[in-house]
C-alpha cells in the first residue's frame, strides 16, 4: 500500500474505533452495536479493491481486538474484517465511481450479516457461546438495520476521502512532468539518430542500391542462360 493510503486508513480507523467505543457502544441500543469500524473498512475497500480491503480490514480488526474493553481473543475480529474487506473489495466499480446507491447498500447489509455470522462462528470454535445467549437472529437483524441506517452518513464520505487521496494533484503533476521529460528526451534522441543516419548513410545507401542492381542483373543473366 502507498504512503497516502496507509496514513488515511490509519487515521480513519482510529477515529472510527474511538467513536464506536466511546459513543455508539454507550447508547445501549437493543441487539447489536452499530459497527462504525466495519463501515469504514467497507468504504475503503470499495476504493482500494480486494487486496487493499483485506489489509485495511485486518489492521482495523486487530486494533479492535487489542483496544479496551475487548473481551475476546486477539485476532478474532481481525480475521473477520480481513475476509469481509477482501469480499467487499471485489465489488469495487471498474471506473471507481458508483452509478447508484443500491450496490453499496447491498454490500453493507451483506457485510453486516456476514460479519455477525463469522464472528459467532469463530467464537463457537474457540468456545465463546455468547451469541447463543443473546440470540443470533436478533443480532443479525439489528446489526443489518443499524449499519444500513448509518451507512449513508459514513460510506460516501469515506469513499470521497479515499478517492481524493488517490488523485493527489501534486503527485499527478510530478508524474506528468517526469513523463513529459522522458518522452521529449526520447523523441529528441530518436530524431538525432534518424538525422545522423540519413546524413552519414546517404552514400552507403547509394552504393548498396548499385550493388543490388548489379546482383539483379547477374541473376537475370544466369536465368537467361
Amino acid at each position: 500500500m502507498r504512503v497516502n493510503r496507509i496514513l488515511l486508513s490509519s487515521a480513519l480507523i482510529v477515529v472510527a474505533l474511538v467513536l464506536q467505543v466511546s459513543v455508539l457502544a454507550r447508547l445501549h441500543l437493543p441487539g447489536a452495536v452499530p459497527d462504525l469500524l466495519l463501515l469504514t473498512v467497507l468504504g475503503l475497500a470499495l476504493v482500494y479493491g480486494h487486496v487493499g480491503g483485506a489489509l485495511v480490514g485486518f489492521a482495523a480488526g486487530l486494533l479492535a481486538d487489542l483496544a479496551p474493553p475487548a473481551d475476546h481473543a486477539a485476532g478474532r475480529y481481525a480475521l473477520v474484517l480481513c475476509v469481509i474487506g477482501y469480499l467487499a473489495g471485489l465489488a469495487k466499480p471498474e471506473n471507481g465511481r458508483l452509478k447508484s446507491a443500491t450496490g453499496p447498500m447491498v454490500v453493507v447489509v451483506a457485510a453486516a450479516i456476514g460479519t455477525t455470522l463469522l464472528y459467532a462462528g469463530v467464537g463457537a470454535l474457540v468456545g465463546d457461546t455468547a451469541a447463543r445467549h443473546v440470540g443470533l437472529g436478533s443480532l443479525l437483524f439489528t446489526a443489518a438495520l443499524y449499519d444500513l441506517l448509518l451507512a449513508p452518513f459514513v460510506v460516501p464520505g469515506i469513499m470521497a476521502l479515499a478517492r481524493r487521496a488517490e488523485n493527489d494533484p501534486l503527485a499527478e503533476a510530478g508524474s506528468a512532468a517526469k513523463s513529459a521529460d522522458i518522452s521529449s528526451g526520447w523523441l529528441s534522441s530518436g530524431t538525432g539518430l534518424k538525422i545522423g543516419g540519413q546524413r552519414g548513410g546517404l552514400g552507403s545507401l547509394k552504393t548498396k542500391a548499385r550493388t543490388r542492381t548489379a546482383r539483379v542483373g547477374r541473376i537475370k543473366g544466369v536465368k537467361r542462360l
